[in-house]
């Protein structure tokens, strides 16, 4: 496929925004959705630079992918964001001492066949 690169580029930084957005959580523990709990962490999160770089990483990937959506058809692109998968699990795996069991292999397994099938369908 000739525009796997630029896909995986904003597959890539989707992860990233998803990894980083975890490890700048890290330190506010469990954050509830009431606004007595959210708005004394607001200050810390906008100064947090996983949490900004996360944001980054988000903004970059939106521009990256109008560019692949600009060359590839939305129903072959879209399901490649998938790929993330495989590589939030391998980071969590590796780097996040996630606890990732069988069943988390087999689906993500699963998917990567999709993905591998769907990039023959075009």
């Amino acid at each position: 496929m000739k525009h796997f690169p630029l896909i995986l580029l904003g597959v890539l930084l989707n992860a990233a925004a998803q990894i980083l957005l975890k490890r700048g959580m890290a330190p506010f523990g469990h954050l509830g959705f009431t606004w007595e709990e959210i708005a004394p962490a607001l200050p810390r999160l906008a100064m947090s630079l996983p949490i900004l770089s996360a944001i980054a990483c988000y903004g970059v990937s939106v521009v990256v992918w109008m560019g692949v959506l600009s060359k590839v058809e939305v129903s072959l692109a879209y399901p490649m964001l998938s790929i993330g998968y495989l590589v939030v699990l391998a980071y969590g795996f590796f780097f996040g001492a996630e606890d990732v069991g069988a069943n988390r292999l087999w689906g993500v397994a699963l998917i990567v066949v999709g993905i591998f099938l769907l990039s023959r369908s075009s």
